[in-house]
C-alpha cells in the first residue's frame, strides 16, 4: 500500500473549539514530599474535517489545558466528512488502542466512548458508529481515532490517486 498523505491545516486560518478529553493530577515524588501537577489532553476541531489534538502539563489546571490547545493547534489534520458522516469503515491503531469506526445512516448520532466522542464531534461528524477496543487509556483511544481518521479517503482523493475519472472508481 502506498503512504498517506497526511494534510496539515494552518490554525490560523480556522476558527477553533476546543474541547477537554482528559485531566489528571500527576506526583513526583521528591526527597522534600510530593509535587503535584496536572496533565490536560485537549482535542481542537473546526467541526468541518479539522481536527488535532494536544497535551499541556503545568501546575494549574487552567494553564494545562492552555497549553494543550496550543499544542492541539500545532498539529492539525483535514479528514474527509461525506453528509455528516465518514467515507468508509477504518480501523486506527496507536500502541495498545485500536478503534472501529463505520458510516452510519443519517439520524444516527455519534455512538462512541468518551475520548473517541470529543474527536469525532471536533471533527465534525455526526452520523458514526464506533468501537474502541484494546486499551481505554484516553492517550491512546485519541491518537488511534485521529490514525484512523487520516487514513480515510474519500471518492475523489482515490480518483485522483489512481489517475481516473470519478464515476470509474464506484463503476470499476
Amino acid at each position: 500500500m502506498s503512504t498517506i498523505n497526511i494534510k496539515r491545516v494552518k490554525s490560523s486560518e480556522i476558527e477553533l473549539k476546543d474541547r477537554l478529553v482528559s485531566i489528571q493530577r500527576v506526583a513526583k515524588v521528591t526527597k522534600g514530599g510530593r509535587t503535584f501537577s496536572f496533565s490536560a489532553i485537549v482535542v481542537v476541531g473546526d467541526e468541518n474535517g479539522v481536527v488535532g489534538y494536544g497535551l499541556g502539563k503545568a501546575k494549574e489546571v487552567t494553564e494545562a489545558i492552555a497549553k494543550g490547545v496550543d499544542d492541539a493547534k500545532k498539529n492539525l489534520v483535514k479528514v474527509p466528512v461525506l453528509n455528516g458522516t465518514v467515507p468508509h469503515e477504518q480501523i486506527g491503531k496507536f500502541s495498545g488502542g485500536f478503534v472501529l469506526i463505520k458510516p452510519a445512516a443519517v439520524g444516527t448520532g455519534v455512538i462512541a466512548g468518551g475520548a473517541m466522542r470529543a474527536v469525532l464531534e471536533s471533527a465534525g461528524i455526526h452520523n458514526v458508529l464506533a468501537k474502541s477496543k484494546g486499551s481505554s487509556n484516553p492517550h491512546n483511544v485519541v491518537k488511534a481515532t485521529v490514525d484512523a481518521l487520516t487514513k480515510m479517503r474519500d471518492a475523489y482523493t482515490v480518483a485522483q490517486h489512481r489517475g481516473v475519472d470519478l464515476n470509474k472508481v464506484f463503476n470499476g
